[in-house]
């Protein structure tokens, strides 16, 4: 019996992978994963069995990854970012259910929380929470009930999946929904292509944000009623005494 090891390998470079992500692929003879994902690490992993699948055929793939496993084969499940946040890990756990095989291992990996916080500055010092704006598994109702009690709560919020090509007005519809009780004014950010070409970041208003051209490719961070701009970062202070 082989082994399905799910890895987050980070935002896709090299130097944000860990070591056991890193040990997890070299060892693997199978790259399963989304075919964006596997293409941005089966270049330097030569010489493996690819399985991939689209947009959409997540539980096909992790189907496909756990009967190669069954059959013997050591299988390296790949994810953006994080294997459990918004990763296959826990679908691959529903789909082999209470059987004990295949093995499954789960190897973190840096999530676009906290690569894009780098980024910005230090905009989750303090307690956040993570949101999906993604609506094609959780109903939009759903998504605006929890963005209301981010905002009730006063939580720093990471928003993933802020818009697609078909949803390019969630990320809009998100922001005037917390305009309904956060300030216009409240210091905001984004962080595009987090480790990849093209990687940039800014910062903006959260009125800005209402308007920013966002895509899969885009993490929006919204600051709590503490947050600030500090020489050009975005920080959220923790509250230390004396300072």
């Amino acid at each position: 019996m082989g082994k399905v090891t799910v890895v987050g390998i980070g935002p896709g470079n090299e130097e944000n992978m860990t070591f056991l992500a890193d040990l997890a692929l070299k060892n693997c003879q199978v790259l399963a994963g989304y075919t964006v994902y596997v293409n941005l690490v089966k270049d330097r992993y030569p010489g493996k069995e690819i399985i991939t699948t689209p947009m959409t055929g997540e539980a096909k793939r992790c189907r496909m990854a756990l009967d190669a496993a069954t059959a013997g084969k050591q299988v390296a499940m790949v994810c953006s970012g994080d294997s459990g946040v918004y990763g296959m890990a826990g679908l691959l756990y529903e789909l082999r259910g209470d059987e004990k095989e295949p093995e499954i291992e789960v190897v973190p990996g840096l999530t676009a929380a906290l690569s894009g916080g780098a980024l910005l500055g230090a905009p989750l010092t303090h307690d956040f929470c993570v949101l999906s704006l993604s609506n094609r598994l959780t109903p939009w109702e759903l998504i605006e009930k929890r963005l209301d009690a981010a905002a009730a709560g006063d939580y720093t919020m990471v928003l993933y999946n802020p818009a697609s090509g078909a949803r390019p007005d969630t990320l809009r519809l998100a922001c005037e929904r917390l305009l309904r009780v956060l300030p216009g004014d409240r210091p905001c950010g984004v962080a595009r292509n987090i480790g990849r070409e093209g990687e940039r970041w800014e910062l903006l208003t959260l009125e800005q944000l209402r308007d920013y051209p966002a895509d899969m490719f885009c993490t929006a961070f919204v600051g709590n009623s503490t947050t600030q701009i500090i020489g050009g970062k975005l920080v959220t202070p923790r509250g230390y005494p004396n300072v």
